[in-house]
């Protein structure tokens, strides 16, 4: 049960990691009138959990998992390098540290764990980027979680945080809100298991040109609600 607590936890929108002020490129296409309603927010979750954070992040957190269990710190440090060089949207890769941290002192102040307090060490020393998905991924994996279960809950914590911000930036109701998580569980749940399955991190993947755009050119938006 200390598993599943965890996961929650961590998952938990109300987790201090700092994902209520991000849209990652939403804030643009909304402003583009790309993205006006509820069906247009889950088209653009959609393609952010299938053509990134599914075949990258979320590979990543289950990557990260058995790293943390095993207690190699120096695998997770070179995880986290590879996760850097693949997010080329400097807002994105910002925002994916800043998360990362955040959650980091928070792990790190909730128990004395070797492997936790090594990645800290890491990141604290400049030897690490401290991403979220690999910090995310480490903790609940010393929790003794499932990679699977690591996976669809950053999975499911990311689409929540996105439908978030399609609440605020469009004015949706909280029904239609849940309306769009509630279609983004088949997709989840795919994307965890392939996630889990995935053996090394030469199996990370990013393909979302139109998103990362939208990431560039939301530092020119004339009016900004979110920082990235």
């Amino acid at each position: 049960m200390n598993d599943l607590l965890a996961v929650l936890q961590f998952a938990d929108g109300l987790f201090p990691a700092g994902g209520f002020a991000h849209s990652f490129g939403l804030e643009t296409y909304v402003q583009d009138e790309r993205v006006r309603d509820a069906d247009g927010l889950a088209a653009f979750v959609t393609a952010h959990l299938e053509a990134g954070t599914g075949p990258c992040d979320a590979v990543a957190a289950a990557l990260a998992a058995r790293h943390a269990v095993g207690g190699d710190v120096a695998a997770l440090v070179a995880l986290d390098a590879r996760l850097e060089a693949m997010k080329p949207v400097p807002e994105f890769r910002v925002a994916s540290q800043q998360m990362g941290r955040q959650t980091l002192r928070v792990a790190a102040a909730l128990r004395d764990d070797v492997v936790i307090a090594g990645f800290a060490s890491a990141v604290a020393h400049g030897l690490a980027a401290g991403h979220h998905a690999v910090v995310f991924g480490a903790t609940l994996g010393r929790d003794g979680a499932a990679p699977a279960v690591i996976a669809a809950a950053y999975l499911y914590a990311s689409a929540t945080m996105l439908v978030g911000a399609g609440i605020r930036l469009l004015a949706l109701g909280q029904v239609q809100g849940q309306r769009v998580l509630a279609r983004m569980r088949p997709l989840i749940d795919r994307l965890a298991h392939a996630a889990a399955a995935a053996p090394d991190a030469g199996a990370m993947w990013s393909f979302t040109p139109g998103l990362e755009l939208a990431g560039i050119r939301h530092a020119t938006l004339d009016t900004r609600l979110f920082r990235s």
